[in-house]
This record gives C-alpha cells, sequence and structure tokens, in this order.
C-alpha cells in the first residue's frame, strides 16, 4: 500500500550522454535539466515500486524543478523521493536532488496509478 513516507534513493554519475550539450538543453558539459527530470521520475517510481498490483503501473503527470546547481561529469548525484500525499490514485512526491553536500534539484512531481491494459488499450485507439 502506498502510504506518505515511502522513500527511495537512487544514485547516478553524470556522463557525456547526460550532459546539456547532448540532450539539446544548453551548450555546457554539466549534467542537463531534462536528466534531472528523469531521476526524479526514476527515484519516485522506486519509491512506490513492489506497493501496486502486477496489473498496475503509474504514469507521470507534473513535474516542477528548481535546478540549482551544475554537475560536472564525473560528478555523483543522489536523488531521492519521499511520498508527500496519496488522493486515490494520485500520489504525490518531494525529492532533493544532491551531489555530495551541494543541493542540486529540489522538486515536486506527481503520478498516477494506472491499470496497464486498460492504459495501453486507450492509445491504440
Amino acid at each position: 500500500m502506498i502510504e506518505p513516507g515511502n522513500t527511495a534513493t537512487i544514485e547516478f554519475t553524470t556522463d557525456e550522454r547526460s550532459t546539456a550539450i547532448s540532450l539539446g538543453s544548453g551548450d555546457l558539459p554539466v549534467l542537463a535539466t531534462p536528466k534531472v527530470v528523469a531521476l526524479v521520475e526514476e527515484a519516485s517510481v522506486a519509491a512506490i515500486e513492489g506497493l501496486i498490483a502486477d496489473s498496475e503501473t503509474t504514469v507521470g503527470s507534473h513535474v516542477s524543478v528548481d535546478h540549482r546547481a551544475p554537475t560536472p561529469i564525473g560528478g555523483t548525484v543522489v536523488a531521492t523521493a519521499i511520498v508527500v500525499a496519496v488522493a486515490g490514485r494520485r500520489v504525490d512526491f518531494e525529492i532533493i536532488v544532491t551531489e555530495a553536500e551541494t543541493l542540486v534539484a529540489k522538486a515536486s512531481h506527481q503520478r498516477f496509478v494506472v491499470d496497464r491494459g486498460r492504459f495501453m488499450d486507450s492509445i491504440r485507439a
């Protein structure tokens, strides 16, 4: 059962493929904001892994990110997601991303629990 307080942490080491240059979001060799968004989603999914039926999954519906500090190639960031609210099928998360003692990003994220089959059927029409 998904409850406020469920949490997960993931680590990622910045590489050439995750830079602003590579992802087209800038021209510097630092961790790209689109990759930060992906880490926010990954940590959120991990925070509720195993807590829903096998026939269900979650889909992201909203992300708000405040990307505050650069991370160079080789820098390792840690993204920690915590469930802060559950309302029916909606799950709200707060996420922090750090590198050592530096706050890299803060985010809020919203996901919805959906039936896998029905969701996929809805896009095949």
